[in-house]
């Protein structure tokens, strides 16, 4: 049987054997290790290349590798079958990040406001942060010949007397330690509660003398990306915050892709479990270590996603939804809990899901729409939430409007050669002097720059089209120091030469990536057009526009609008609101007004299924140009 060997650039390896005539690409995939997918292996993207460097693989030449590049050992491994023992290379890019990804900690005093704004205009309309849970001390009498009531019926007796209700449920998780806790505690406990007017759910009995702490968890699982929030319930206080990427990205970019691989025999388990034992469990662990919290203490969470991640981390059937007429399992479920899913957090911790309102526009949206306040105000406003879907809402306190556009994981530094999530390192924001075409940048965390996250890709695009270093078409049309050309014509800009990075290689942003980012800026602008004129609005009637999104700690409202990604209107209607999914799942989880009130905010939204519209893709073909084809949409630039 061959052996595979897998080399990466931090010099690290990873080496399986395989069968005779197994695709490169299953193999990597079963050794967890992440190749380029975008199209999750179907010879569409020409993006899984790897680099032969011992041994041979049968593959054919591809119209996605020139001869030179076929010459030097580059195979695209959606093609390739192993004969023998091989050695690859695989490239350390952009949307391959999950095999070299470290979590990443989001504590930082801007975001952390960000979360506290929300969470007041949150209570200000009328939810206020109280939820369900609670600690209750108990202290109960000791058993003795003369008081034989078994140790379930003393602390269910002892329960009903501090709270009047009747009903309470000790479950068998409860059960099992209910014993010992008792007498090593002298029967002096606090109680982990539920509390309903009609009955009390016992998760937890911990020792008097113990500090018990209730925690939440908030999760936002993105396409690309997956953050999340642990807080104690109680306080709202948020312990700990971190992210990471999606461990299902190497089977596709894309929701689509997700979907068709998760109907193959045994493909949605494996999604199922590329999001929960890759990607969350790790996560949450990370977190509690960090904040020394025990994550069996973790006793509710709450998940904001799209349609397409709820069902995969549900491990419920998707392949309806990407199938007229776009169906889905469900908008709304309360029936999960953390055991059923196989998550490392206490096992009767039950799981919120922030509800669906159509195949493409998910929990993210309505969560994020709780915070974005567009339903409490009488002004038209615009939510925008930047993600591998980009998904939008119109309305105001009468009525509301959504729709999704698939935008790409640009946004989020996927499908950019030197893209990343907007952790330390990434350059966030960045101008472009005109004469010398030298730039000046912000990095996250103050380091050497090592890539650009989405807010520095746009401002990087906007500089080089405003100093006339790319045209309308994203071409490079200058020549300098720091823009080279190779062999095809096909150029790139330097941001930060070798020596001046924090990595191994240039910071340099390419044709290819600024394409890339052409194509997601105008999915966003053009729906924004299709979903306006869909009501017979335009541009001009928009009051507030809502940013959301992972993209940075920031966007220039103003190189967005230069680049045609947003509607040319007053800058000051502008308004940057950070990771609204997290934020609304944050709000969500301590307040049960709020919970309710994103139920009722998904019942009244309407559902604009752009792919029925016919002038939807003219619009998109449209946008695909700095700024647009049509130059009076944008007046001021």
């Amino acid at each position: 049987m061959p052996n595979v060997t897998f080399h990466f650039e931090d010099e690290t390896a990873v080496t399986v054997s395989a069968p005779k005539g197994s695709n490169l690409l299953a193999v990597a995939r079963g050794a967890n290790v992440v190749i380029d997918t975008p199209c999750s292996g179907n010879g569409v993207c020409g993006k899984c290349r790897v680099k032969l460097l011992s041994g041979q693989v049968r593959s054919p030449k591809s119209q996605h590798l020139s001869d030179e590049e076929y010459a030097a050992g580059w195979r695209l491994s959606c093609v390739s079958t192993v004969e023998e023992d091989v050695e690859v290379q695989v490239p350390d890019i952009a949307s391959a990040f999950k095999s070299r990804m470290k979590i990443a900690d989001l504590n930082s005093g801007k975001e952390i406001a960000i979360f506290e704004e929300a969470r007041s205009a949150v209570e200000a309309a009328g939810m206020p942060m109280e939820n369900t849970m609670e600690l209750l001390p108990l202290s109960m009498s000791q058993p003795t010949l003369d008081d034989t009531m078994p140790d379930n019926e003393r602390l269910a007796w002892a329960i009903r007397r501090a709270t009047g209700i009747e009903q309470v449920r000790i479950p068998y998780t409860v059960l099992k330690t209910l014993p010992v806790v008792l007498r090593d505690s002298g029967f002096q406990v606090t109680c982990v509660v539920r509390r309903t007017d009609k009955s009390v759910f016992v998760y937890d009995v911990l020792p008097g003398s113990e500090k018990a702490v209730i925690g939440g968890l908030a999760i936002d699982i993105g396409t690309t990306s997956v953050a999340a929030l642990l807080i104690n319930m109680q306080t709202g206080e948020i312990i700990s915050r971190a992210s990471t990427g999606n461990g299902q990205i190497r089977y596709g970019a894309d929701v689509i892709n997700r979907i068709i691989e998760s109907s193959k025999e045994g493909g949605l388990k494996k999604l199922q479990d590329a999001i929960i034992q890759e990607t969350i469990n790790p996560l949450v662990a990370q977190m509690c270590r960090s904040a020394h919290f025990p994550a069996r203490h973790i006793y509710r969470m709450c998940v904001a996603a799209n349609t397409t991640m709820n069902h995969l981390f549900a491990g419920v059937p998707a392949d309806h939804l990407r199938m007229e007429p776009y169906i889905p399992a469900f908008f709304k479920t309360n029936a999960l809990f953390a055991s059923d899913l196989g998550l490392n957090i206490h096992p009767d911790a039950h799981i919120i899901i922030a509800p669906n309102v159509g195949s493409y526009v998910g929990g993210d949206i309505t969560a994020g729409t709780l915070v974005s306040m567009v339903w409490n105000q009488p002004d038209y406003s615009l939510f925008i939430d930047l993600g591998t879907n980009g998904e939008l809402v119109f309305g105001n306190s009468d009525f509301m409007m959504c729709c999704a556009c698939s935008a790409g994981p640009a946004f989020e530094g996927g499908d950019i050669s030197c893209g990343m999530r907007a952790t330390d390192g990434a350059i966030e924001a960045c101008t472009i002097d005109g004469n010398t075409m030298e730039p000046a940048f912000r990095v996250v965390g103050g380091q050497k720059p090592v890539g650009l996250c989405g807010s520095g890709i746009i401002d990087v695009i906007a500089e080089l089209f405003r100093t006339g270093i790319i045209n309308a078409k994203g071409k490079f049309v200058r020549e300098g120091r720091r823009v080279s050309f190779d062999q095809h014509g096909n150029g790139s800009y330097i941001l930060a030469f070798r020596e001046e990075a924090g990595g191994p290689k240039d910071v340099e942003i390419t044709t290819a990536d600024i394409d890339s980012f052409i194509r997601a800026k105008g999915a966003i602008f053009s729906a924004i057009r299709t979903m306006l004129a869909s009501l017979d609005f335009d541009v001009s009637m928009i009051e507030r526009v809502y940013v959301a999104g992972g993209i940075g700690s920031g966007i220039n409202m103003k190189n967005a609008v230069r680049i045609g990604m947003f509607p040319d209107i007053d800058l000051d209607k502008f308004h940057y609101i950070g990771n609204s999914s997290l934020t609304g799942a944050y709000c969500m989880l301590l307040s049960r007004a709020a919970e309710r009130k994103t139920y009722e905010l998904s019942r009244n939204m309407t559902y604009l299924e752009l792919s029925t519209i016919n002038s939807y893709m003219d619009e998109f073909v449209a946008c695909c140009f700095l700024p647009h084809t049509d130059a009076s949409l944008f007046p001021s630039l």
